[in-house]
């Protein structure tokens, strides 16, 4: 077995040229695609206004029984608690919001929960807070 040696070996100078070969390309401001198929298209006129931004309300379908004020602030609940926290007592889930920094109107519905009742999940503490859930389908 005979091994070549030249120039097709890669190293850190052969790297760094490579690098400016590309670098023109890797930053135009046009499709390396050859085919027009796979080109990112743009979404149809018929398609819903993304929201960029955490702050923004909420676009979207509402389930049956909430309002998009409810939705967001379930959303607004669930991020500030996360997925560890359940089961979860009054005091846990208030603790949980201030560590996470969570708006003051949230840690005083949460100040409003019963004091001696232990809550699964996200759902369980905003119908305990009043917030309005979907219903459920039979």
């Amino acid at each position: 077995m005979v091994m070549e040696h030249g120039t097709d070996k890669t190293g850190p100078a052969r790297d760094d040229v490579m690098k400016r070969q590309l670098r023109g390309q890797l930053t135009a401001e046009r499709s390396l695609w050859l085919e027009e198929e796979h080109e990112l298209q743009p979404a149809g006129e018929d398609q819903p206004v993304a929201a960029w931004s955490p702050e923004s309300d909420f676009r979207g379908g509402t389930p049956s029984g909430m309002t998009e004020e409810d939705v967001g602030l379930r959303s607004e609940l669930a991020r500030h608690l996360g997925r560890s926290l359940y089961p979860a007592d009054r005091n846990a889930v208030i603790e949980t919001l201030r560590r996470n920094n969570a708006p003051d109107r949230l840690v005083t519905m949460a100040e409003r929960l019963p004091a001696h009742e232990r809550f699964g999940n996200v759902q369980s503490i905003a119908e305990a807070v009043g917030i309005h859930t979907e219903h459920q389908r039979s």
